[in-house]
């Protein structure tokens, strides 16, 4: 692939911080907000039916601050390979909407952390797990929006001719 090609660009790492070719550090370290966030549903929804919520509100609180911390670093190595990305493209209208949907996100998880550190600990903020449930739902669209910059414009992928060595 010649090197001056948006798809050769969009290929390889702007910086070492992003992950070596072929091996993204964003796909890596979007796993701990997906996986924390989910985590502090699933802790609200023991909390909504325990005797004592207390030990799953503080659960899913901190969940919650681990998440917007993954978040944050997921989103320092995704904005550099945006920046790889040719303007005008599809692939960058793509991660645009994707990098907006995730920064949205990010903002009402931290509103959604604001919202539970004020509150007591002795029972689930309703207000917060509603916020969660949105949060995690555009949280969706905005993975799936990542997959198509993966799996169907292939940012960050290694070349097919890469590829075809795990084929032989």
């Amino acid at each position: 692939m010649e090197e001056r090609t948006p798809q050769y660009r969009a290929k390889h790492p702007r910086s070492v911080l992003a992950g070596p070719y072929g091996h993204p550090f964003h796909p890596l370290l979007v796993t701990i907000p997906i996986g924390t966030w989910t985590a502090s549903i699933i802790f609200d929804i023991i909390a909504f039916a325990a005797e004592d919520p207390t030990p799953y509100v503080v659960a899913a609180r901190i969940l919650i601050l681990i998440g917007i911390i993954g978040a944050a670093l997921a989103a320092v190595v995704g904005f550099l390979d945006y920046t790889q990305l040719v303007k005008g493209t599809a692939a960058h209208r793509t991660a645009t909407i994707h990098m907006a949907l995730n920064l949205g996100v990010t903002a009402l998880f931290i509103v959604n952390a604001l919202i539970r550190f004020s509150a007591d600990d002795d029972e689930v903020s309703v207000f917060g797990f509603i916020l969660s449930l949105l949060g995690l739902a555009v949280l969706g669209a905005s993975g799936w929006l990542g997959g198509k910059l993966a799996y169907h414009y292939g940012v960050r992928v290694a070349e097919e001719k890469t590829q075809a060595e795990g084929f032989r």
